[in-house]
């Protein structure tokens, strides 16, 4: 985890832990991916909040803008079946619906199912999550 990072969030590497999601790493606050292991094809992760398994994803739409999402949506989160990739979008694998990754990473347009919005931050060659953010999605994810 770069200085400027652990500077900018108040962390200090003490408080840094090994890799629990695969390849995202965990401090007291923050979960970092790099962003090297981001490309157009999705890439799912999970984190433990203690109370529920949350399932997140990260991929790169075609301009290269990273793009993260809770892998569970507002209407279809229930049933636990997530998103997959097919091609340039995302399939709710309950309902069907299509969602363009390009246009990911937003709060609900008010369309019913949408990947649940996760906030993130790029900073400098990493993806930077509050665990605050996964704790206020854990309901997601019953």
């Amino acid at each position: 985890m770069s200085l400027v990072l652990l500077l900018a969030f108040g962390c200090t590497a003490q408080e840094s832990v090994a890799p629990s999601d695969g390849d995202a790493v965990q401090d007291a606050d923050f979960v970092v991916i790099r962003l090297s292991e981001i490309s157009g094809t999705v890439k799912h992760y999970t984190y433990d909040t203690g109370a529920a398994t949350v399932k997140y994803f990260a991929v790169k739409d075609s301009d290269g803008v990273v793009r993260t999402a809770f892998d569970a949506c507002e209407v279809c989160y229930n049933a636990g079946k997530g998103y997959s990739q097919d091609g340039t979008d995302v399939v709710c694998n309950n309902c069907g619906l299509r969602f363009r990754i390009d246009d990911l990473g937003t709060k609900n347009r008010g369309r019913g199912c949408w990947p649940a919005y996760l906030p993130h931050e790029v900073d400098g060659d990493e993806i930077v999550i509050k665990k605050s953010d996964f704790e206020a999605g854990a309901y997601l994810f019953p």
